[in-house]
């Protein structure tokens, strides 16, 4: 059943969010006890979410031990701040039920697939750890996320951007402070959650140049991360399970999801 991420038991409660319900569907495995959770992001360019990279990637995240929840994020017509707005509300419900889902409330990440993976970095790069004043309980809880997988993401609004991505999300004639502000690898720093990419070099939608800003920038700090870049390979392929090549991807992201110990 769909978890919403507002409604009129919320202090503070809008109608207008309600029009659109805003939603998480979780995939919870049975009998978890505090294991480690995911935030699904699907990509669709600000303006819809692909179906096969919801369910089909919270399924494969049960498989390898991790319960996860498909973000239904508010896209085109409304614009930054709205779906970032929705993602730190998952992030911040899932922790503040983290007991009732059977879920390690320091152990809640988050994946994102091309403009999914825009949302996903920009939750990564801009987050708080919460209003402990807040009158809803949830608003109190941090939204940043533990990890962050980004596939074939959306990251800058820059030389590499995405237009289509960036049209949806700020409109056809945004202020350069603010594509700059969301372009995410200016806004990396020591504490942005280590870092899953993947992309392939000669993705002809979101340039790899995006994967490749960002994992320097994560480098230049520090951050724990893992870049690959597969040498060719169409954008938004998913799991990828028909591409012999592209399906490793998702063994590569189990294993460091073993080697930082987010899985157990």
């Amino acid at each position: 059943m769909k978890i919403h991420l507002w409604d009129d038991t919320v202090p503070g409660f809008d109608p207008a969010i309600a029009q659109e319900k805003p939603s998480l569907m979780p995939y919870l495995l049975e009998g978890s006890d505090k294991g480690p959770a995911v935030i699904v992001c699907p990509g669709g360019a600000y303006c819809h979410k692909a179906q096969h990279e919801g369910a089909p990637v919270a399924l494969w995240l049960n498989s390898i031990g991790v319960s996860a929840f498909v973000l239904d994020y508010r896209v085109s017509p409304y614009r930054h701040p709205v779906p970032w707005m929705d993602a730190q509300r998952a992030i911040r419900l899932v922790r503040a039920r983290a007991a009732a889902y059977g879920i390690d409330e320091k152990r809640v990440g988050i994946l994102g697939f091309s403009a999914g993976g825009h949302l996903a970095a920009t939750v990564g790069t801009r987050y708080d750890h919460g209003d402990p004043h807040a009158v809803d309980p949830v608003e109190r809880c941090s939204s940043r996320p533990d990890v962050q997988i980004l596939c074939y993401p959306v990251i800058t609004f820059g030389k590499y951007r995405h237009d289509g991505s960036c049209r949806a999300l700020l409109g056809s004639d945004p202020p350069e402070a603010l594509l700059e502000g969301l372009s995410n690898e200016t806004q990396v720093n020591e504490k942005t959650p280590p870092s899953f990419l993947w992309h392939t070099a000669d993705d002809e939608s979101v340039p790899v140049e995006n994967s490749l800003l960002f994992a320097q920038a994560l480098s230049r700090h520090r951050v724990r991360h893992a870049l690959h870049v597969f040498m060719t390979g169409k954008h938004g392929v998913g799991l990828a399970k028909d591409h012999p090549y592209l399906c490793v991807w998702t063994s590569l992201c189990e294993g460091w999801l073993k080697e930082i110990q987010f899985i157990r």
